[in-house]
């Protein structure tokens, strides 16, 4: 059945407000290939080429925009991670989308429903039904295989993130598929730096397996890491990705390091100082090695996490119970970066907030340390998580522009764990090209789209292309 009625606000001026801004994103946005460097999309899927169920597997499920907004909206768990079947989980979501107006996810959801479907229709509680086995019956076609899905976006690399432990098994049968789009991996060792996790002793079990290293002080830890960023290099990857509150930094001694990793493997309960002295010096190890190896490192900084102790519980961590943070991040992290700049040892970096106080502090602590070796190597990376939506986008390019070159930016990434998130790349697009395009309507840009759609082409692709060198 052809769903028809209630068609959306989707339309070729969506976000484009003027005639410069429509010539910008089809003349020199559109088209561009994507360059998706940094996401959760499970590899798993893309290595086995999963043919999703229906639209909740592969929409609602492990999507926590969308459950927070469910919640939100009164609809009991039952419906968002309970037993509910898929078409009543998905009915619930229809019934809960026209509440959404204003939040990004009105948007995503017909922009994605649209660009992969052709179903120009709102969602709403009486149209979900038809949506749904429109949808569902496509997703069983081969048309809509995983490999498909990411390819009808114009995808030309995706970036996962892994744990050291991970055994990238999935990224090799990716490899060998013969799959025309390439797929790498970002290496993220946040369990082996943040020493007062409650499965600390349990993670360095797990590494000691993997790397075949006994980890009985910090140096063997340091050691172990070693061997799994030679394997992850080995299998092709060349970034690195850490999620912290902040970036610490403390002076410490070789000797306090070493004490104060054998006080947490006698189980005993750290000091904050301690905590923050170990982080400072397994982060410089690991920045350093980085360097190294031409690697590219990432910082995502600001959120605060698992704050419902009871759902949490329940459900486990990623599940919608998280925030912006409101940790100062300046002082430490200009430290931090200052001692990996003294050793010359300081590799190309991205750093994003997640609380928007933090825009014209990341804009302004990046000029510090590029040094002209290379074109924008410290980069302050695109509106992340609760900033990922119109308003924090055009913030943070605004904040870029005003305090440093928004034409040295490396552009967008979807940070998903959802095959259908990349409309999120037009999304992007479009507030790049209507920023851009009401300027030059005003005069306070020039109206030479030779040199301004080059600018919108280096944003949407090229600068990406040349800083990951993929």
């Amino acid at each position: 059945m052809s769903v028809v009625a209630n068609k959306t606000f989707i339309r070729e001026d969506f976000l484009l407000e003027n005639k410069f801004s429509q010539r910008l994103f089809y003349d020199f946005a559109s088209h561009m290939p994507i360059i998706d460097y940094h996401c959760h999309l499970p590899p798993n899927d893309i290595a086995n080429n999963r043919q999703f169920e229906n639209l909740t597997k592969i929409w609602l499920d492990g999507d926590h925009y969308k459950w927070r907004a469910m919640r939100t909206f009164g609809i009991e768990e039952k419906y968002i991670t309970g037993d509910a079947t898929g078409k009543e989980k998905f009915q619930q979501w229809g019934k809960t989308v026209p509440y959404t107006l204003r939040n990004p996810l009105y948007h995503w959801t017909h922009l994605e429903l649209l660009r992969y479907f052709d179903i120009d229709t709102l969602l709403n509680a009486e149209t979900a039904n038809d949506i749904y086995d429109e949808a569902t019956a496509k997703l069983q076609t081969p048309d809509y295989n995983c490999h498909n899905l990411i390819t009808k976006m114009n995808v030309e690399v995706i970036c996962t993130t892994e744990d050291p432990i991970d055994s990238l098994d999935h990224h090799v049968k990716i490899k060998n598929s013969g799959f025309n789009v390439k797929v790498s991996t970002a290496f993220r060792p946040d369990k082996a730096i943040v020493i007062s996790n409650e499965t600390y002793l349990e993670y360095l079990d797990k590494l000691t397996e993997v790397s075949n290293v006994t980890i009985d002080s910090y140096k063997s830890l340091c050691d172990a890491l070693s061997v799994r960023l030679d394997y992850f290099e080995a299998n092709g990857c060349t970034l690195s990705d850490h999620g912290l509150s902040y970036v610490p930094f403390r002076n410490f001694t070789d000797a306090e390091i070493e004490g104060i990793f054998q006080k947490r493997r006698a189980k005993k309960q750290l000091t904050l100082e301690e905590d923050e002295k170990f982080q400072t010096s397994i982060l410089l190890f690991l920045c350093e090695q980085y360097h190294s190896r031409g690697w590219i490192q990432q910082f995502h900084l600001g959120a605060l996490r698992n704050n419902n102790a009871r759902m949490t519980r329940l459900l486990g961590p990623d599940t919608g119970w998280d925030s912006i943070g409101d940790y100062s991040q300046a002082e430490t992290l200009s430290k931090f970066l200052n001692r990996l700049d003294a050793k010359d040892k300081l590799t190309k970096t991205i750093l994003y907030n997640l609380n928007p106080a933090d825009n014209e502090v990341l804009a302004t602590m990046i000029g510090n340390y590029n040094d002209g070796k290379v074109k924008g190597k410290m980069q302050f990376g695109s509106g992340w998580w609760f900033l990922d939506q119109k308003d924090g986008m055009t913030k943070q390019l605004n904040a870029l522009s005003n305090m440093g070159l928004i034409s040295c930016f490396i552009g967008m990434l979807t940070d998903s764990r959802s095959f259908l998130s990349y409309p999120r790349h037009e999304y992007f697009r479009r507030i790049v090209c209507n920023l851009f395009g009401q300027e030059m309507q005003r005069g306070e840009l020039p109206q030479d789209f030779e040199l301004v759609g080059k600018i919108i082409q280096d944003i949407s692709y090229n600068n990406a292309k040349e800083y990951f060198k993929f």
